[in-house]
């Protein structure tokens, strides 16, 4: 059974930093993109980050030149560095994959149970 779990989540003042890592784990044949999204309350879930197998990053424009993201394909692992934090970042952020299972005949899109990042002072 494929599980993404997630990690680095926490509270942190306006303009620290903090760094997500999403672990994929189970019988994977291949990861293709991954990525972040976050949720806060009574909102909708939007994407953050995307990155694809190759390491092509795409950002949203809300948080372009805070936000970095990256992966490592040997661990099944992607992170998300988010520096000079603010309080409108607040939200649960959920990891998310596309990939394929071993003996899968297709691809199939994967979350994680999410993780809280508050920034308040």
């Amino acid at each position: 059974q494929v599980q993404l779990v997630e990690s680095g989540g926490g509270l942190v003042q306006p303009g620290g930093s903090l760094r997500l890592s999403c672990a994929a784990s189970g019988s994977i044949f291949s990861i293709y993109g991954m990525g972040w999204y976050r949720q806060a309350p009574g909102k909708q879930r939007d994407l953050v980050a995307h990155i694809t197998r190759s390491g092509a990053p795409n950002y949203a424009d809300s948080i372009k030149g805070r936000f970095t993201i990256s992966r490592d394909n040997a661990k099944k692992t992607v992170f998300l560095q988010m520096n000079s934090l603010k309080p409108e970042d607040t939200a649960v952020y959920y990891c998310h994959a596309f990939l394929t299972e071993v003996g899968g005949k297709t691809s199939a899109e994967y979350w994680g149970q999410g993780t809280q990042v508050s920034v308040s002072s």
